[in-house]
């Protein structure tokens, strides 16, 4: 089944990129804001004499779609390996967008009781069952659509709109607490930003309705080799690579939420700053990182992956600890830079790691495989990375806690890349029988 590489034209590919893009940033908008309204959603769902209490009840909820996304994925990756990733990600955005709509609809516990945080955690169970295809067939689409020489570089544009996703989420609940008061957010400002998700995502799945589906995925179409049961020839064919892709994206993920989720609330609730202080340091978190990813993504064809996620995990590693200690010195100053260099490392290594685990599987089972174990990361790691870092917090009494976390994962995930081959600059399998051998490139060392 080896065959020459397929590239799209410059302008489908243009599409694909603002496409994927802009629909994942409307995805992740819709699953930021959660975080960024924590403090809210404990006040009316989750009502207790002990703040941390209510605080944590609140994060275990942000959890509990994140155990929902390997379903996701073990729904969506196989649908996208056979009915195509445009339809699937065409999917996710509508059901995303009404998840999130339908939270901004939920009455309070004052109002119907129990109800209001079962229903809570019933419509956080269908944002994470949406994630979960959102990731593997957005990554999947863009690295089949990418030039080989380019694709750590298209590939980037997805993680880069998540940032902005995020960063869009951070600015609108800002916004708010600016314009309203603190009684008119509890009552009723809080509500508002789910319920622009509405809105948000017919612009998402009008942009995801127009797009074509990937020049690689067409091909298989065309020649008749689609896989018929994707789950089934994914974990006969393909475990080890499920098994690399888990290992590898533990401290994408955990730095991911540590950063873009956990600290805004950590700055208001550990270091006692305001929420306007929490809000400048993640917009300038966010800002570092959209500046970095996409350079750093060329880097990474040029240098191959492994280089820069070495890099990635040894920064985390080594600096995790530092900076949280420079987040505890008591300066605002000093708070904001410590968040912008955890952010900067966690640019290092997304801007790589998104392009290498797309690129460890073939096209027959690439969204099945890349969709099982990035959602099974995500859901062990990423999503409890909020409930862990508040428990580690609460329980020692040491602020700093939270660095031992990250540490943690990025050895494990240093060790998973340690065992990967260099997938920069080779052209992407169809099968398993595929030898894929590394394009020729005067700048790129073959590894």
């Amino acid at each position: 089944m080896s065959a020459a590489p397929i590239t799209a034209t410059p302008g489908p590919l243009r599409q694909a990129v603002v496409g994927a893009g802009i629909g994942n940033t409307v995805e992740w908008y819709d699953f930021a804001i959660y975080g960024f309204l924590a403090t809210y959603i404990a006040q009316k769902f989750f009502p207790s004499v002990d703040e941390t209490t209510a605080l944590l009840s609140t994060f275990a909820v942000f959890a509990v779609a994140f155990f929902m996304r390997p379903l996701g994925g073990f729904f969506f990756g196989p649908l996208g390996d056979r009915i195509g990733r445009k339809r699937v990600l065409a999917i996710v955005v509508v059901l995303m967008s009404l998840s999130t709509l339908g939270i901004g609809l939920v009455p309070s516990y004052d109002a119907i009781g129990v109800a209001a945080p079962l229903l809570l955690v019933a419509l956080r169970c269908v944002q994470g069952f949406s994630a979960g295809g959102e990731y593997g067939s957005g990554a999947c689409f863009l690295a089949e659509f990418a030039p080989t020489r380019h694709r750590g570089l298209v590939v980037a544009f997805l993680v880069w709109s998540v940032v902005v996703g995020f960063l869009l989420g951070s600015v609108t609940v800002t916004a708010l607490e600016a314009v309203l008061s603190e009684d008119a957010m509890n009552a009723y400002g809080w509500r508002i930003p789910f319920l622009a998700a509405g809105v948000l995502g017919v612009v998402g799945l009008y942009i995801r309705l127009r797009l074509r589906d990937t020049p690689e995925f067409e091909s298989l179409q065309d020649s008749g080799e689609v896989a018929e049961s994707p789950l089934r020839e994914a974990v006969r064919t393909a475990w080890r690579p499920i098994l690399q892709i888990i290992g590898l994206v533990v401290v994408h993920n955990v730095g991911f939420y540590v950063v873009f989720t956990y600290l805004p609330t950590y700055f208001t609730k550990t270091l006692g700053f305001t929420k306007i202080d929490a809000f400048v340091s993640i917009t300038v978190a966010s800002v570092v990182a959209l500046v970095l990813i996409l350079p750093l993504a060329t880097l990474s064809d040029r240098v191959g992956r492994k280089p820069v996620l070495i890099a990635g995990a040894v920064g985390f590693a080594v600096f995790a600890y530092p900076l949280f200690s420079l987040l505890n010195a008591g300066s605002l100053g000093a708070a904001v830079a410590a968040h912008a260099g955890l952010a900067a490392l966690e640019a290092v290594f997304v801007s790589a790691s998104l392009a290498a685990g797309a690129e460890l599987f073939p096209t027959r089972v690439r969204s099945t495989g890349y969709s099982i174990g990035y959602n099974v990361s995500v859901a062990v790691f990423g999503g409890t990375a909020p409930y862990v870092a508040t428990w580690l917090t609460d329980r020692t009494g040491n602020p700093v806690a939270p660095a031992y976390y990250v540490i943690v994962a990025a050895v494990v995930t240093l060790a998973t890349v340690l065992t990967m081959r260099e997938t920069a600059n080779r052209p992407l399998a169809r099968g398993f029988d595929d030898p894929s051998p590394v394009a020729k490139h005067p700048d790129h060392p073959q590894l």
